[in-house]
Order: C-alpha cells, then sequence, then structure tokens
C-alpha cells in the first residue's frame, strides 16, 4: 500500500519559515519525480516546486528565490523549506509522487497540510 505523508505545516507570521516534509511508503521513492502543490482557498491547485528523480528542480515565479524543494532518497522523503513567507502563500500544501514507466503512468498524493501566514 502507497501512502505519503504531508506534515510541518502550521501558523506563522509572515516574514517566518516552516519546513514541510512528505515521506512516503511502498514505492521506490528514488525513481519518482517528487512534487509540493496548494490550494489556496478559492483558487484551483497549483504547483510550487518540484523535484525530479534526477534532482533537476523547478519553481513557481510566485516562490522563487524563497522556497527551496529537497530530497532524501536514504529517508523516502521530500522537503519544501519555504522563507519570507507571505499571506498569500496561505493554502493547503500536498506532496505527489508522480513517474511514467513500463507499466504506465503512476500518480500518489498526500494528505495535504495547513499552511497559514498571518499576523
Amino acid at each position: 500500500q502507497v501512502q505519503l505523508v504531508d506534515s510541518g505545516g502550521g501558523l506563522v507570521q509572515p516574514g517566518g519559515s516552516l519546513k514541510l516534509s512528505c515521506t512516503a511508503s511502498g514505492i521506490t521513492f528514488s525513481i519518482y519525480n517528487m512534487g509540493w502543490y496548494r490550494r489556496a482557498p478559492g483558487k484551483e491547485r497549483e504547483l510550487v516546486a518540484s523535484i525530479t528523480s534526477g534532482g533537476s528542480r523547478n519553481y513557481a515565479d510566485s516562490v522563487k528565490g524563497r522556497f527551496t524543494i529537497s530530497r532524501d532518497d536514504a529517508k523516502n522523503t521530500v522537503y519544501l523549506q519555504m522563507n519570507s513567507l507571505k499571506p498569500e502563500d496561505t493554502a493547503v500544501y500536498y506532496c505527489r509522487a508522480s513517474r511514467r514507466g513500463a507499466l504506465g503512468f503512476r500518480d500518489y498524493w498526500g494528505q495535504g497540510t495547513q499552511v497559514t501566514v498571518s499576523s
């Protein structure tokens, strides 16, 4: 059974920092591309950052220079370090594991963790 567990969310003041974690089980983590997405109230889900199995990173323009995605394949965990947080970063954050292999496309999601940026 595949499971992705998101954690690390919370309430933080503007300008503060949080570090999200997502630990996977039931998959060969190292061969999956990993991503962090978020859904703010009344908005569509959007990609925040992604990291391929080879370590290539991609960021949404709105978080470039503030957020950093990383992965530790030995711990089956992907991280999202969020600095200089803004109220508009408030959302539920979800991690995603995906890959396209010989058996087709595989796609798994975490349960989400709430991030609230407010004074």
